[in-house]
């Protein structure tokens, strides 16, 4: 906890000051003093999340109506003896709760991978001694000593450093390790410009310091985190919102129905109470669609299979449909729409600028000049650059099975792949002029030097550090002629140019020298030739530029929130096509204003930089009450409140923090934005083809039932029976419609824009499409059932017939149903998708076993049909799949879909 509940702002108070209002001397803290503090404030540690017990996650999995719909239909056919039926349907419940429950239950985890990144010791001082203790006994007050490799173990305002250095990208977005100095700075200034704070959880990469412990547990800007995500509200999803709404209309108008039914029967055609109870319950099983959950449920895990082929991870199931509905993409900066990987973009010399291409560690790209080509073998300055960034440096690159893996400085690193672009040789470089001595970089003066000699004795020194301090080390430049003085007013205006655009800068220089040894007096000389001024970034990933046109191609937002620098935020989305409406807005602008003001300006900008944890929330929450359906990606601990209260969230697999992964509902395992946009597509034809399914199924049971109710309407005998129903329902619809799960996309499904999340499940075309196939499914099978009938044969045979009408019917409008408005014709159309061919061939042996084996004959009341009524069969499934397709002709030239987003 703070080392009060008044907790002054202790990054803008000096050092001393600090210490003294947490009354800790240097000398460390006394075991007493320890001993009452750790009673007051209690051990360093963030406290586990309260959970639900396996056994009530497991039963809320059965807390959706569709599901009580399915299980009224188990209890239904067990009272009527059926206990197979029974099993069937009850075996499907089960399988839909399993899967929910291994696909949902883990969200808590996300506070656990927080809890992990508590560093497990640390060493403090205490009572004039140095102890290595466990982290969690830390106390305010605490004198903390930090050195290179150390995860912090508590907030500590720093009050001494020695080339201290930490990365703090998983708390604040910061892309380059941070350096730290002991001074105050404003009080105003934003995390990520905290110099003088060591943040609880982050790595120090370089140096040495010492701190003294100012928040401990919960009160760490770790822990604010871990609070803030135990206290946000998880949003259902869209298909989740419509599927309980459909689920509820259905039971009350099944139950209506049947109830209508039943006191038209009794009271009117004066038919017995028993009678008529089965003759409802067989309304009830018709109307049921017994099958839906399951293909809801099959369909998603469709979805997810699909989706990790193609590198994103789903953890809940229900997330497939819900990207389908994204209108907004929220998009952290760094490792996110970029690699993480710092990359030089810009060679500044005398003779011009050079632009390199490529991105990350991978050596891949070129040079350029003026637009045109450059060649490193016809530009002898580029080759001196490159020998001076890979002489002048003590990062590895190399190339493993995973790609190019750097080990050392992420900006030594950048140029280390610089000089492999100029076709460098590592190997032989090193042999021809081996290192002498180096005076490695420090903060203090702000450069590194090497002495490396030839094999004849020649000594060189190669400089890189900060452009201001280099240059004033250089009197003149290498030019194409050679030495030239050196012209600081063109080197400044290149180098503003370049920090315009988010870069940082690096100088390289070079003197000829002819001692053995190095010595920062031998640097103070001067006489340097400046050999270039590098412009470094980390940019974006070449297939996130393509990712976001393609994401705002199909009308879907994307906006980027960092925690980075406001310019370099900028920059980045300038590339990326992002701003164009005007500037980066500041988590400091956003303090100012109040909800209202917010979403205005959510709505019109796309770049916000400086954002903290509760920032990022804000935003996500501000386009949740403008209508939208919320994507939000990231992989540090800072993203993972707003990654779990976003409808989506997406973390980073490789390089994204445990705390972001168990947060999310997708892990892209590439990192790559542009999986985001395969994922975008994949759930918009998971929400297409549940479409598909309903429109597809529901014709079926509504035919059912629309048979038996106008069987007792009329006062003939029921046409089909409950368990035959039972049958149609259990194994030609849900056979048929699972097929349409492995539909392929539509071509037109990243050109048209996000659907309306309040969109009813059921359109007024699909209403129209359902009642219309439905009147011919009644008017064919209730047809045939009367003609069977005239012809004098058996109730039996006559049953049979309408029931393999009613199959026939669907067989040929689940062709039909594999496009909803575009035509099903030709070679492609029939045998386009060969789930469809597979689920025909099968239901074809299930019917003819249904029609022709004796003991099936038995369970179901069928009889073998003859030749004749085969072909009447077949004739009213070609009228059925012809008829639905001037249908769709006539809609396609008379209406013109129209969708907007929210």
């Amino acid at each position: 906890m703070h080392a009060n509940e008044d907790s002054p702002r202790w990054h803008s108070l000096p050092a001393s000051d600090t210490l003294t209002r947490l009354e800790a001397p240097r000398e460390g803290l006394t075991p007493d003093e320890v001993d009452a503090r750790r009673a007051q404030y209690g051990a360093n540690r963030l406290p586990p999340a309260q959970r639900q017990p396996g056994w009530l996650r497991l039963l809320l999995q059965f807390h959706n109506v569709l599901i009580y719909v399915l299980l009224a239909a188990g209890v239904i056919t067990a009272l009527l003896g059926h206990w197979l039926d029974s099993g069937v349907i009850f075996g499907v419940v089960v399988i839909n709760a399993v899967i929910g429950f291994i696909q949902e239950g883990r969200a808590e985890e996300a506070l656990d991978a927080i809890r992990d990144m508590l560093s497990p010791h640390a060493i403090v001082t205490r009572a004039g001694e140095r102890h290595e203790i466990p982290a969690e006994d830390l106390v305010p007050g605490d004198i903390v000593h930090l050195a290179s490799g150390d995860r912090v173990p508590a907030d500590l305002r720093l009050i001494s450093v020695k080339n201290l250095q930490v990365m703090e990208a998983a708390l604040t977005g910061e892309s380059l390790a941070v350096d730290k100095q002991v001074d105050p700075v404003e009080t105003d200034a934003a995390l990520g410009d905290r110099a003088c704070m060591a943040w609880s959880g982050t790595l120090v990469t370089h140096g040495q310091g010492a701190g003294v412990a100012v928040s401990t547990g919960t009160a760490t800007e770790l822990g604010r985190i871990s609070t803030l995500l135990a206290t946000v509200e998880k949003l259902t999803t869209p298909l989740l919102k419509l599927m309980a709404r459909f689920g509820q209309w259905l039971a009350g108008v099944i139950l209506l129905l049947s109830a209508l039914i039943f006191g038209f029967g009794v009271w009117v055609r004066g038919y017995p109470a028993s009678d008529m109870f089965l003759a409802a319950v067989g309304l009830a099983v018709a109307a049921i669609p017994e099958g839906l959950p399951a293909i809801m449920t099959i369909t998603l895990a469709i979805g997810v299979t699909r989706m990790a082929h193609r590198h994103a991870i789903i953890r809940r199931l229900p997330a497939v449909e819900t990207l389908g509905a994204v209108s907004v993409i929220c998009s952290d900066k760094t490792g996110t729409l970029t690699r993480n990987e710092m990359t030089v973009q810009t060679v500044i010399g005398a003779d011009g600028v050079f632009a390199v291409s490529g991105s990350g560690y991978a050596p891949e790209g070129g040079f350029s000049s003026e637009g045109e080509r450059a060649d490193p073998e016809t530009y002898p300055l580029l080759r001196e650059v490159a020998r001076a960034a890979f002489l002048c440096n003590d990062a590895e690159l190399r190339e493993t099975a995973e790609g190019w893996q750097l080990t050392g400085d992420p900006t030594e690193g950048a140029l280390l792949t610089l000089a492999l672009k100029t076709g460098l040789d590592p190997r032989q470089t090193r042999e021809a002029l081996p290192r002498s001595d180096v005076i490695p970089f420090e903060s203090e003066h702000r450069f590194m030097a090497t002495l490396n000699h030839d094999h004849d004795g020649r000594g060189f020194i190669y400089l890189k550090g900060a452009p201001e301090r280099v240059l004033a080390l250089c009197e003149t430049q290498r030019s194409a002629d050679g030495e030239a003085p050196l012209d600081s007013g063109f080197l400044h205006a290149r180098m503003e140019e370049a920090a315009a655009q988010g870069m940082r800068l690096l100088a390289l220089a070079v003197r000829h020298e002819t001692t053995t040894t190095l010595n920062f007096s031998d640097i103070e000389d001067g006489g340097f030739t400046l050999l270039a001024v590098l412009g470094l970034a980390d940019p974006p990933r070449e297939e996130a530029i393509k990712a976001v046109a393609t994401c705002r191609a199909a009308g879907i937002q994307v906006k980027m929130i960092t925690g980075d620098h406001a310019a370099t935020a900028q920059a980045i989305g300038k590339q990326l096509g992002l701003g164009e409406a005007g500037r980066a807005v500041t988590g400091a602008d956003i303090e100012t204003l109040d909800d209202a003001q917010l979403r205005e300006l959510v709505a019109k900008t796309d770049i916000f930089a400086r954002a903290s944890p509760e920032h990022k929330l804000r935003l996500v929450e501000a386009l949740q009450s403008l209508g939208h359906v919320t994507a939000m990606t990231g992989d540090g601990v800072n993203d993972a409140p707003a990654l779990r209260r976003a409808d989506v969230g997406v973390a980073m697999g490789q390089k994204g923090t445990e705390a972001a992964k168990e947060a999310a509902e997708m892990v892209l395992a590439d990192d790559n934005f542009a999986s985001i946009a395969h994922a975008v597509e994949e759930g918009r034809t998971v929400y297409g083809n549940l479409k598909k399914a309903i429109v597809f199924i529901l014709p079926t049971n509504a035919a059912q039932a629309g048979m038996v109710l106008i069987a007792i309407l009329l006062g003939i005998t029921l046409p089909i029976t409950p368990v035959q129903i039972l049958w149609v329902n259990m194994v030609s619809a849900v056979t048929l419609a699972l097929a349409l799960a492995f539909e392929h996309p539509e071509p037109e499904a990243m050109r048209q824009p996000p659907r309306n999340p309040n969109e009813p499940l059921l359109t007024r075309f699909m209403l129209w499409r359902i009642v219309f196939v439905t009147v011919f499914l009644v008017a064919g099978s209730l047809g045939l059932f009367l003609w069977e009938l005239e012809r004098g044969v058996p109730l039996d045979v006559a049953r049979t017939a309408a029931i393999n009408a009613l199959v026939m019917g669907e067989i040929f409008y689940l062709f039909n149903c594999r496009r909803l408005t575009a035509p099903v014709v030709g070679w492609s159309g029939l045998v386009g998708n060969r789930a469809v061919l597979i689920a025909i061939g099968l239901l074809v042996v299930l019917q003819g076993l249904f029609t022709y084996l004796p003991m099936l004959q038995a369970l179901f009341a069928t009889a073998p049909l003859d030749l004749a009524a085969w072909g009447r069969i077949l004739v009213f499934g070609v009228i059925v799949y012809s008829v639905v397709e001037i249908e769709k002709t006539v809609i396609r030239h008379n209406h013109t879909p129209s969708r907007k987003s929210p």
